[in-house]
C-alpha cells in the first residue's frame, strides 16, 4: 500500500486511470478488461496513486455523481466531465465551509478551517468559536439567546439574573447563569461540559428554560444529547482537558479514531474518509499542537495499524 504520499498523480496517468475506471463502469468491459486493469496499477507506485484518485473521484462525488456514473453505461465520458463534476461538488463544500450556503450563511459570526475568533458580546459576555463553526446571537431586554449552528464554542457569561442565557444547538439548549462552558456539536450527538458554574441541559428546544425536565450539569462534567432526545449520564471529566483547544492543544486520552478524525477535520482542508469500519473503535491518545495536523495523521499511522493515504479531495485511513 501506499503511504504518507504527499505527491499526486502524473497528469497523464490519471488522465488514463480515469478513462480505465469510466470503462470498467460502462456495463461493457470484460474480464480481460479487469485483469489488464489490475496488471497496469502494479506497474509503478504511480499507476496506483492515479488509480485510487480515480476511483475516489469516481465513487466519493456523492449523490452528484449518480446520473453521470448512470451515463457511463451509454456514451462515453470524458476525464474533464468527472473532474468537472468533482471540481463542482468540492466546491459546493467549499462554499459551504466559508458560510456561502445553508445556515452558516445567516449566522452572524463564522469562522473557518482552522480559524478561532473570540466574540465580545452587547450583555459583556464573550464567545470563543473554535475552528469551522457558526454562531448567531440575540439578545432582548427579556433574555440572551444564541444559535450555535454548528462547530464547537466556549461560553463564558456574565451574570444577569433578569435576562436567561440560553444557547440552542441543534434540537437541544443549554441555560447558564454566571458560569463558562463548552458545546460541541459532532456527528451525531451534541457534547455539554461545563467548567465553571452550572448549567441546565434539555433535549428539546421548545422546553421552557425554568422546566423541571432539564438535567443540571456541574463543573468537571458532561453531558451528551442526540436529535432523537437520549440524553446520555452524567460524565465527571477533566475539563480543561477537554477544552484544551482554546490554548492550542488537543489532548486526547484512549479516544476513539472516529471522534478524533470528526475533530481533526476542523484544522485542516479536505475530507479524511475512515474505509474500515472497525478502525472507528481504535483509541488514539497523546498531545498534539493543534496548528500542526498533520502529526496527528502521522502519530496515528506510528502508532496505530493505519495506513494513511493522501489524494487531493480526501485523505483515506484503512
Amino acid at each position: 500500500m501506499i503511504k504518507n504520499s504527499q505527491n499526486y498523480a502524473d497528469i497523464s496517468l490519471s488522465d488514463e486511470a480515469i478513462d480505465r475506471i469510466v470503462h470498467l463502469s460502462s456495463g461493457r468491459a470484460t474480464e480481460h478488461d479487469y485483469a489488464q486493469f489490475t496488471n497496469w496499477r502494479r506497474q509503478s507506485p504511480q499507476h496506483e496513486m492515479a488509480a485510487r484518485e480515480a476511483e475516489v473521484l469516481w465513487q466519493g462525488i456523492g449523490t452528484a455523481g449518480k446520473s453521470i456514473r448512470k451515463s457511463a453505461k451509454q456514451r462515453h465520458i470524458t476525464r474533464r466531465t468527472v473532474l468537472g463534476l468533482a471540481a463542482f461538488v468540492t466546491g459546493g463544500v467549499a462554499l459551504h465551509q466559508t458560510g456561502f450556503l445553508g445556515a452558516r450563511f445567516n449566522a452572524d459570526y463564522t469562522t473557518g478551517t482552522g480559524e478561532q475568533r473570540s466574540i465580545m458580546l452587547a450583555d459583556g459576555s464573550t464567545v470563543l468559536l473554535n475552528a469551522g463553526s457558526a454562531l448567531s446571537v440575540h439578545i432582548t431586554d427579556k433574555d440572551r439567546r444564541l444559535t450555535l449552528h454548528e462547530g464547537q464554542a466556549l461560553f463564558t457569561v456574565t451574570k444577569d439574573r433578569t435576562r436567561p442565557f440560553i444557547v440552542e444547538a441543534q434540537n437541544g439548549q443549554t441555560r447558564a447563569l454566571g458560569t463558562v462552558f463548552d458545546i460541541d456539536i459532532r456527528p451525531h450527538l451534541v457534547a455539554v461540559t461545563v467548567i465553571e458554574g452550572t448549567v441546565g441541559v434539555a433535549p428539546d428546544v421548545t422546553l421552557h428554560p425554568e422546566n423541571s425536565n432539564m438535567v443540571v450539569v456541574q463543573a468537571n462534567s458532561r453531558i451528551h444529547y442526540q436529535e432523537n432526545g437520549f440524553v446520555s449520564a452524567l460524565e465527571d471529566v477533566n475539563s480543561d482537558m477537554e477544552t484544551a483547544w482554546r490554548r492550542g492543544k488537543l489532548i486526547f486520552n484512549a479516544k476513539p479514531l472516529g471522534d478524533v478524525v470528526a475533530e481533526l477535520e476542523r484544522y485542516r482542508s479536505g475530507t479524511i474518509i475512515i474505509a474500515n469500519r472497525r478502525l472507528h473503535a481504535l483509541q488514539v491518545t497523546g498531545v498534539f499542537d493543534l496548528t500542526q495536523p498533520e502529526e496527528i495523521l502521522q502519530a496515528i499511522e506510528s502508532t496505530l495499524q493505519v495506513t494513511v493515504t493522501r489524494l487531493p479531495f480526501v485523505t483515506i485511513l484503512r
